[in-house]
């Protein structure tokens, strides 16, 4: 046995036995010790590191053996997190990273910047939308992935990067020497006042700054004319406990309720309560959640909803109830474990039972009817404030629902469908189309009218990539892709405040969100409108 082998044996028995024995005396079902688990381990670990048949690290069966541990416990929340994962957590939940200030999708082949940040050496250097990354420090990008892309651009703050791109209307290629700074990737990406008077405000994530950026969205929209709020928190993943407790306290009394968490762990049993008066209290405010609105989100909306705060539109959200904790370990190296489950003030959980966390997808949730998830035989009845009903379990259920578009959604598939293999093609081609308009500077407004000439246009760029859609297919799947073409100009011309002011009209829930908000004159008066059923449009005559 190795030297390295007795030390961690003989570890394991002495936190056994600093622990009063009680794991000694508790033993397995065939009645070992701890100490002759770890005894059985270690003799394991050596067979294998001196016997099998190819040669394996030692250091490298500690790693499989935590791995493996940690994933018998069926817990994606419970992770060992090396330097490089600790680095990508502290950028999520800051939201601050060394780089240059670029938002970039692959297309093509290529990596294509989408948008400066604000105030980033990207912008500063002149950086704009559609630009083509083509090198970095003298390597080609082709066939690079998003991962790939994004790992050569960041890095330490002052740092230099070489890249060189090519712009569309530009002959040769352009050649920027840049300086990686700090980067502070917003929560709040997108904030604008949409027509009577509604303002929308989207939020990605629940990073350090989140509440602050929140308000200063608020405000902002407030002195241009804001009269109701609808905040949307759809695909939001959720994030730090803290923002998620300091939005909440934005629109909730003192003394209210927030969360509640309840587990073993010293610390980990507590009540968060609202501790400043209200700073939104006549503020009519709507929450946009589907099933992939998760954690810190449910929490925001589990909070307003059971204190009959905000109206919540949408889709029931992902249901994680958990409570992760971040513990420094040795050798630079961290463990990220759940240790508590969180309660809304009405006292649900909304942890979702049946298939286990690690086999769902949060896009497949968010693209599901998420309202027939739920396990009826075992809902539960809460109430709120003003005694409305609430379910706990398997995530939030909105007090309005409001799906997708099922027949264009069902469309969708079938351009899918038609598609196969070609997919990528397909959305490399819209890309490549909506920077060709730009840059004939051919859309004038985010709601300009999509052409049959513009969509010949497109359908001609996508049989020059080897793609052709036959007249059966485009009979069913022309409006379709005509809107699909319109919000991918919008956003690559407008960028992402035109491509929501035109997907107002298509997308239903926020549709239906914006109708509500714009008639409410108090945060009550949205509840009395929910209620109420829709009046159809008159038929218009000719």
């Amino acid at each position: 046995m190795s030297r390295q082998r007795v030390i961690v044996t003989t570890a394991v028995a002495v936190v056994a036995f600093l622990s009063g024995g009680w794991f000694m005396q508790q033993g397995t079902r065939r009645g070992e010790s701890v100490y002759q688990s770890a005894r059985l381990f270690d003799d394991v670990l050596s067979h294998v590191a001196d016997y099998y048949v190819d040669p394996v690290d030692e250091r490298q069966l500690y790693r499989m053996a935590i791995d493996g541990m940690l994933r018998e416990l069926r817990d994606p929340y419970t992770v060992f997190l090396d330097q490089r994962d600790m680095r990508s957590l502290s950028e999520q939940t800051t939201g601050n990273y060394g780089g240059l200030g670029i938002q970039i999708e692959v297309r093509d082949g290529a990596i294509v910047v989408v948008a400066p940040l604000p105030e980033t050496p990207a912008e500063r250097a002149g950086i704009t939308t559609g630009d083509r990354i083509v090198e970095v420090n003298g390597q080609s990008t082709a066939r690079w992935n998003q991962e790939e892309a994004v790992r050569s651009l960041r890095g330490p703050v002052g740092t230099q990067v070489n890249i060189k791109i090519e712009r569309p209307g530009v002959s040769d290629l352009l050649t920027f020497r840049l300086t990686r700074a700090q980067i502070h990737a917003r929560s709040v990406r997108l904030s604008m006042l949409l027509d009577n008077g509604v303002g929308y405000i989207e939020a990605s994530n629940f990073s350090q700054a989140t509440a602050d950026e929140l308000i200063a969205a608020i405000d902002s929209l407030r002195r241009g004319g804001m009269r109701s709020l609808v905040l949307d928190l759809r695909w939001n993943p959720g994030g730090l406990l803290d923002e998620g407790i300091a939005v909440s306290d934005l629109f909730l009394n003192p003394g209210q309720e927030i969360v509640a968490t309840r587990g073993r762990a010293p610390g980990a049993t507590r009540r968060f309560a609202d501790r400043r008066p209200q700073r939104y209290p006549d503020l009519p405010l709507v929450l946009l959640v589907n099933g992939a609105s998760a954690s810190a989100s449910e929490i925001v909306a589990g909070a307003l909803q059971d204190h009959d705060r905000a109206l919540l539109v949408g889709t029931t959200t992902f249901g994680k109830g958990l409570v992760q904790s971040v513990f420094t370990l040795s050798n630079e190296a961290s463990l990220k474990i759940t240790t508590g489950r969180w309660y809304t003030p009405s006292g649900r959980t909304i942890q979702r039972a049946g298939r286990s966390d690690d086999e769902r997808d949060p896009e497949e949730e968010a693209a599901q009817d998420t309202t027939a998830r739920r396990d009826t035989a075992r809902v539960e009845i809460f109430r709120t404030d003003r005694g409305r009903p609430v379910q706990g379990g398997g995530g939030i259920a909105p007090d309005v629902v409001v799906r997708a578009d099922s027949v264009q959604a069902a469309v969708g598939r079938r351009l899918q469908q038609s598609l196969g293999s070609n997919v990528t093609k397909y959305t490399d081609a819209l890309a490549a189309f909506a920077l060709e308009v730009r840059a004939q500077h051919a859309a004038q407004s985010p709601m300009f009218p999509v052409t049959p000439e513009m969509r010949q246009q497109f359908l001609r760029l996508l049989g020059r990539r080897g793609v052709a859609l036959d007249d059966a297919t485009l009979a069913v799947t022309g409006d379709f892709i005509d809107r699909q073409i319109g919000s991918q100009v919008a956003r690559f011309v407008f960028g992402r405040a035109g491509e929501v002011r035109r997907l107002t009209a298509d997308d239903p829930v926020l549709a239906e969100a914006t109708r509500l908000a714009a008639r409410a004159r108090t945060p009550t008066e949205l509840f009395t409108l929910a209620a109420q059923p829709v009046t159809p449009a008159p038929a218009q005559r000719p």
